[in-house]
């Protein structure tokens, strides 16, 4: 068995590729050779355990997911609060053959499906502007998945921590070859970007609706439990919403969830799912005035995409530790 550990997963993972697995992963879920239960939830008493496993026929990967997050992690254990580790199985034997940390790798292939869904539904100018919310770690792999799937001309970035907002700029401004500016407001991004990407961890609406310019595309991806929502019902009723996938926008995404439950929308408000745009089964913006709105929740599909991807690529370069238990 192989042990991945942060840094070699690091080294490993690229933006470019993984954006290439995730959308073939995609494709799979869409054309039925996808296996993928819905996540297991466990809440021990100070925390919340997740186990998301699939299997993806075509790309032959058999894996599973186990991500933490553990609030008091910092202050009581100086650990961070979300942790993860992926297993790989071979699919035909079911033997795990690789563990490898799944921090970092889940924040690229978050990034990455947001990048495919920009790929698809934003307008297809030159020169564009992204606008992000939220200066972490997930804000930044947004970013950069949204310079890969576009021509970016500038980028804008707003954080109520502005600290955060000072690193960010830094570093990825010089990743990227970029310029970022901090937006003051997020009324600045509305009124400048042609892309919007939401990666708060906010529970509650981070802008008005109403003041999203037509022809935008938003990548919303910070909110992801039934109470907690970053979009407003009304810019979830002015979208096209392209969901990850119908069964988890329907029982995770307050920013879907709260609006059906107000009554403002129903079910059939969800368009499509990104596989089906990417497959063809349906078309994906049709003009230049629509709004189009990609909910992310994160699916175990990527995980284990992702995870083949780095293990194949480790196999190749002779990275990692070889156990026997």
């Amino acid at each position: 068995m192989l042990l991945l550990t942060r840094n070699e997963v690091m080294k490993l993972l690229d933006m470019s590729d993984c954006m290439e697995v995730v959308e073939k992963a995609f494709a799979e879920l869409a054309s039925g050779t996808a296996v993928m239960p819905l996540r297991i939830n466990i809440t021990p008493s100070d925390g919340l355990a997740l186990y998301m496993p699939a299997y993806l026929k075509e790309m032959g990967a058999l894996a599973c997911k186990v991500v933490t997050s553990y609030k008091s992690n910092p202050v009581r254990h100086k650990m961070p609060t979300i942790m993860g580790k992926v297993l790989l199985q071979n699919p035909e034997t079911g033997d795990v053959i690789c563990i490898m940390d799944g921090e970092y790798l889940t924040a690229i292939r978050t990034g990455a499906a947001s990048g495919v869904a920009t790929k698809y539904l934003a307008r297809n100018d030159k020169g564009q502007k992204v606008g992000i919310f939220g200066a972490g770690v997930q804000g930044k792999t947004q970013l950069w998945a949204m310079a890969v799937a576009k021509d970016l001309a500038k980028a804008y970035v707003y954080d109520i921590a502005d600290e955060a907002v000072t690193r960010f700029i830094k570093e990825m401004s010089n990743k990227l070859n970029l310029e970022i500016v901090k937006a003051d407001s997020p009324v600045r991004i509305l009124e400048e970007a042609d892309i919007i990407c939401t990666a708060t961890s906010s529970p509650t609406p981070i802008f008005d609706g109403n003041k999203v310019k037509e022809g935008t595309h938003i990548n919303s991806v910070g909110s992801h439990v039934p109470d907690a929502r970053e979009l407003d019902t009304a810019i979830i009723k002015r979208s096209k919403i392209i969901a990850d996938s119908y069964e988890a926008c329907l029982n995770e995404a307050g920013d879907i969830m709260i609006p059906i439950h107000e009554g403002m929308i129903d079910k059939s408000h969800l368009y499509a799912e990104l596989g089906e745009i990417i497959t063809g089964k349906k078309l994906p913006r049709i003009d230049d005035k629509e709004i189009t709105l990609f909910k992310s929740n994160g699916l175990a599909i990527q995980d284990v995409a992702t995870a083949k991807l780095v293990y194949d690529k480790a196999i190749q370069a002779g990275i990692g530790t070889e156990v026997e238990l």
